[in-house]
């Protein structure tokens, strides 16, 4: 194994973590030559849990510095979602002296992360074979959107794998046109895969002293992520079709029409069912054997549906809430982004973190793990174009220890 103190500590930044409590991944040294969402997200997740991350951004800038609006105090909202506890350092690859320092980033890290094209960093000495040389323990994640054997000129943007990869003939409504998901969902599932794959690595270093390269991409992601989609096809032969927010194999699991507006309602099984008819005082239909069963209910959901909609009909969101959840049936408002953010601090959850102080403070969404000993960090806000350039260009011109 490479020797740890030649890679895993970075330059000295004064910080601790929340309650002083050292993150489980504090040590670990994370060079970050991705940009735009899936990178980002990966390694604010392992900065949060107290990886030093050094963001290495072109000279322009991630480019999602630039996706406006929305802002806070003229910075990219897109941006600030996921750059928080990573420090800047701004490279020109293309000069020598800025090449040499990014090989030298990449030698003392524990981990290194690029989402270029496929062979794209080969050029600057900073591909797989050229960083392992000089660090034989690094583990070495690239992201891309259809791998590496694909042609290098497909870009890998996230609305281009929802489309090949089957998620937009499932969303909207089957009489509609097809639809993109509201999020960018494979960028970000495609970054928690690589979090995921870069911690096996480590721990598989950590048993063997071996470091490994690791390749994760949208469209597998994607594929994996439609779960029980792609199986359907795989395993089954069928190919699933767009259902608007109806569920192909759960019914009732969609919204549902009330006095004031919609509202989810969810039998996940038989007893559910059962509850959801005495809230709705239908027994009978929980004994009706075109209903009893869930296959029995998904297949005559046509004649189910308008029962159920007639008697809720007279029943409000907020009444309907509170005695349906009481009696044990999942259901939910249908909110917005504000009130998903308020019904989060309603349940305990203060999904809220800020990071920074004074003028300096940027209010962020809190990372999604709780660990009861080694609590995630939200310190740093998210740093603005070569904040730490010159401390990192220091540190990396002194010998490594």
């Amino acid at each position: 194994m490479a020797e740890a103190t030649a890679r895993s500590h970075g330059p000295d930044t004064g910080t601790t973590q929340d309650g002083g409590a050292r993150g489980p991944l504090d040590g670990l040294l994370v060079a970050d030559f991705s940009r735009i969402l899936a990178g980002p997200y990966a390694t604010m997740l392992l900065a949060d849990m107290g990886a030093e991350v050094i963001k290495v951004e072109s000279p322009g800038g991630d480019d999602t510095r630039t996706w406006l609006p929305p802002t806070r105090d003229g910075v990219s909202t897109y941006y600030l979602a996921v750059n928080r506890n990573k420090r800047s350092l701004s490279l020109d690859l293309k000069d020598d002296t800025d090449a040499g320092l990014a090989r030298e980033l990449a030698a003392r890290a524990d981990v290194v992360i690029e989402n270029f094209k496929p062979g794209g960093l080969a050029r600057f000495g900073l591909d797989h074979v050229a960083v392992r040389r000089s660090n034989p323990g690094v583990v070495y994640a690239s992201i891309s959107g259809f791998g590496s054997q694909a042609d290098p000129s497909l870009p890998g943007y996230d609305l281009m794998v929802q489309a090949v990869s089957g998620l937009m003939s499932l969303t909207g409504d089957p009489h509609g046109p097809p639809y993109r998901a509201g999020i960018s969902v494979f960028d970000v599932m495609t970054g928690m895969h690589a979090a995921i794959g870069i911690l096996a690595a480590l721990h598989h270093r950590g048993r063997t002293g071996e470091g490994q390269h690791l390749e994760v991409n949208l469209l597998s992601s994607a594929l994996s992520g439609l779960v029980n989609h792609t199986s359907a096809y795989v395993a089954g032969g069928g190919v699933p079709h767009r259902m608007g927010n109806a569920h192909p194999s759960l019914f009732p699991y969609e919204p549902l029409p009330v006095a004031d507006g919609e509202l989810v309602v969810i039998a996940g099984n038989d007893g559910q069912f059962a509850k959801l008819c005495e809230v709705l005082d239908l027994p009978g239909l929980a004994a009706d054997p075109r209903f009893a069963r869930n296959q029995d209910r998904t297949a005559h959901r046509d004649v189910l549906r308008p029962l159920l909609v007639e008697r809720l009909a007279t029943r409000t969101k907020k009444d309907l809430f509170h005695r349906l959840l009481a009696a044990g049936v999942p259901c939910a408002p249908i909110n917005t982004v504000a009130e998903g953010v308020a019904f989060a601090e309603e349940v305990g959850l203060s999904p809220v973190a800020t990071t920074g102080e004074g003028d300096a403070a940027v209010p962020t969404v809190r990372h999604p793990i709780a660990f009861s000993a080694t609590p995630p960090r939200h310190e740093l806000p998210p740093p603005a174009l070569d904040a730490d350039g010159t401390a990192l260009r220091a540190w990396l011109a002194c010998p490594r220890n």
